[in-house]
């Protein structure tokens, strides 16, 4: 993993640096946003967000992402220093063009989980390895992780990122999203 480059990123809640990062081994970029000062040795609050098109840029009602991704920056700029590291894996990590086709799955009757493995894969496909090179280049080494999701805490954990606490991010549910946060609830573990 090496850093590209940085900027300055001014958004809604203030600005951020908008750090670009690229993997040595694929040329897979990803992206931090960072607000404030971080300071090593303080647990810094953090979000490991994946890169859902849809949810993000598209403003898709079938997920709880974009709510997720604009709550957590809400939340880093309020708390006055923090990082948001967006890890490009759509869909969980199947790809857009997939992604679509098990969007398609679900208009049928199926859930998330069911979609993806009809298509070949298993219910979650991420990798959150390289985000433990981003902390470290970020000279950051204790989070405070902002996430529903007790595997990705075990994942970064396993990365070796040092996770101080879990902070829940609830997001409000609606007739479109409310049968994926079911099934990420009773099928993935997720604490909602």
């Amino acid at each position: 993993m090496q850093l590209i480059e940085k900027s300055i990123l001014p958004t809604p809640w203030g600005n951020f640096f908008i750090f670009g990062f690229e993997e040595n081994k694929n040329g897979k970029n990803h992206i931090a946003l960072v607000y404030g000062d971080i300071q090593k040795n303080i647990p810094i609050l953090s979000r490991v967000h994946s890169e859902c098109l849809t949810g993000d840029a598209l403003f898709s009602l079938r997920c709880d992402c974009g709510a997720q991704l604009e709550m957590s920056m809400k939340r880093i700029a309020k708390e006055g220093n923090g990082v948001l590291i967006y890890h490009r894996q759509e869909g969980r990590n199947i790809g857009l063009l997939n992604k679509i086709k098990a969007y398609a799955l679900q208009d049928k009757g199926l859930d998330t989980v069911q979609a993806n493995q009809k298509l070949g894969f298993s219910a979650d496909e991420r990798d959150f390895s390289s985000c433990a090179s981003i902390f470290t280049l970020l000279n950051i080494n204790k989070i405070r992780l902002l996430t529903n999701n007790p595997f990705k805490v075990q994942m970064l954990r396993n990365a070796g990122i040092n996770i101080v606490e879990r902070i829940p991010l609830i997001t409000k549910k609606n007739s479109k999203n409310a049968y994926y946060l079911k099934t990420k609830s009773e099928k993935m573990g997720h604490l909602l």
